[in-house]
């Protein structure tokens, strides 16, 4: 953001400074600037270059404000759908778990077994689901970023 205000700046400046120099060779001749001398032509054409440098930054400052706003809103509703995947994913572990109970009835020994591997899956899904969640939420941070850098440019 300090590069962009000093781009601006320098910009700014070496705007005026075309501006006051073209002023200056205006021959008194020239009778276009409505009674001014060169001296108020130059004042003039430096106050316009000011007013609409501030314009542009102005813009420049909404549009950046917008890309905020708009990375926030994306942000968020990445962290809602992985939210929402983790609930998926909790649920399907519950569901196999369940079902792993269900059996456990029929021989304790099988049954055992059957929990010690359905617990594994329901926690590498549990895993898998935190993990896709967590890839969402970064790439939807990194989008954000990449657009609040675009916008300060």
């Amino acid at each position: 953001m300090k590069q962009t205000t000093l781009l601006n700046k320098t910009t700014l400046s070496g705007l005026m400074l075309a501006v006051a120099v073209l002023a200056t060779g205006c021959h008194k001749a020239d009778n276009t600037n409505n009674g001014m001398g060169p001296a108020q032509a130059a004042g003039k054409a430096v106050d316009d270059s000011a007013a609409n440098a501030a314009a542009t930054a102005r813009e420049a400052g909404a549009d950046a404000k917008a890309a905020a706003q708009d990375a926030a809103a994306n942000t968020a509703a990445a962290a809602d759908r992985a939210g929402d995947k983790m609930e998926a994913a909790a649920d399907r572990a519950g569901d196999k778990a369940a079902a792993a109970a269900d059996r456990a009835g029929d021989s304790m020994r099988e049954a055992g077994a059957e929990v010690k591997q359905e617990s594994k899956e329901a926690a590498a899904n549990v895993k898998e689901g935190a993990s896709k969640a967590t890839a969402a939420t970064g790439r939807a941070v990194e989008r954000a970023g990449e657009k609040m850098q675009d916008a300060g440019k």
